[in-house]
């Protein structure tokens, strides 16, 4: 298995639009040099907590049990990664669940057949410098907010705190500062006054005293309270046709992410900390272990979608977005997410 971060995703998108080859190619799993199903599948920041699952699986063997070939990409932005299942470069995407909502008001049937998490797990975070001038999403009318990049998930729920305080999009300005380091540097030096986050950055920015956390997605009560509800979050979308003609496949690897929720269900963080790669702790063990902490209840054990969830995100959807909104009321979820294969994995 490989790891490997790919950028420049300016071509991806004109293949999506040209409806190449390519895109094409994308709906059959190719076999690899090993005889084995080689399945390439983009995260949305491999060392996010939030998408913790896809590296985990890879750590505990679970693609290999399965008898797949399973690359990793790692692409900061959900958004890119999502023009590149679009455009054929990947065969999946472990990204934020409303994307597949999104998409289906462009034309376009995307499949969540894992739902990992039914909450963000994201955090909208304040600078202390700012901490007394922003104390709610009313707040940020004239404001330079940070998302990783516009069009992600960040981006939809930046808009739906604003506008469900009143703040049209038009009235603050989006800063794509990605996550991490730049997202830090950003808030240091003003670059932003606050924005939407994951840990361990959240992790890092509150140690530090450098942010307040004003709206935590992190856990149930926190959503609900922001966004009326669940909000689904980390899954693995893949595009219709591919579910459709490499049934054994998906199979295959819903019962390797749903057997590594099952494993975080029955470990502590720092038994799961202690199975990622060191580097993912940033040089600094335990602030990793508390990041884990702080956002390892938005998982769920079984993968399966919670279908209020998926009707709160389009509710959310169609509050604030120009593509959403006016096709609202045709929108059908049952082909944003199946359940089929996380039932059967649990059968197994």
């Amino acid at each position: 298995m490989r790891i490997r971060r790919i950028a420049g995703l300016v071509a991806a998108l004109t293949l999506a639009v040209a409806g190449t080859t390519a895109c094409q190619d994308s709906r059959v799993a190719t076999t690899g040099a090993n005889g084995k199903p080689h399945i390439t599948i983009m995260v949305g920041g491999l060392n996010k907590i939030i998408y913790l699952p896809a590296t985990l699986t890879q750590q505990l063997g679970n693609f290999t049990a399965q008898g797949l070939d399973v690359e990793l990409q790692d692409e900061q932005s959900g958004a890119n990664a999502e023009t590149a299942l679009v455009a054929g470069q990947v065969q999946g995407v472990v990204g934020f669940y409303d994307h597949t909502i999104d998409l289906q008001a462009k034309g376009q049937c995307i499949q969540s057949v894992v739902q990992m998490a039914n909450i963000p797990g994201e955090a909208e975070v304040v600078s202390t410098a700012n901490a007394d001038k922003i104390t709610s999403a009313a707040d940020f009318a004239g404001k330079k907010l940070g998302v990783t990049s516009l069009g992600s998930s960040t981006d939809f729920l930046t808009k739906a705190l604003a506008a469900k305080a009143g703040v049209g999009a038009d009235q603050y300005t989006p800063v794509k500062v990605g996550a991490g380091q730049t997202f830090i540097a950003s808030l240091d030096n003003g670059g932003i006054d606050a924005g939407m986050t994951t840990d361990p950055t959240i992790a890092s920015l509150t140690s530090t005293g450098k942010a307040k956390v004003l709206y935590d997605l992190r856990t149930v009560e926190g959503t609900k309270a922001a966004l009326g509800g669940l909000y689904p979050a980390t899954s693995l979308y893949l595009s219709c046709d591919f579910v459709q003609q490499n049934h054994d496949v998906v199979q295959k690897l819903a019962n390797a992410f749903v057997a590594t929720l099952k494993w975080i269900s029955q470990h502590t963080p720092e038994e799961i900390a202690a199975k990622m790669p060191p580097s993912y702790g940033g040089g600094d063990p335990a602030l990793y272990v508390k990041s884990v902490k702080d956002s390892i209840g938005m998982f769920n054990a079984d993968g399966r979608m919670d279908p209020s969830g998926a009707r709160n995100a389009l509710e959310v959807l169609a509050s604030f977005s120009t593509n959403v909104k006016p096709r609202k009321d045709s929108i059908d979820l049952s082909r944003t997410y199946t359940t089929e294969f996380v039932d059967a994995a649990g059968r197994g």
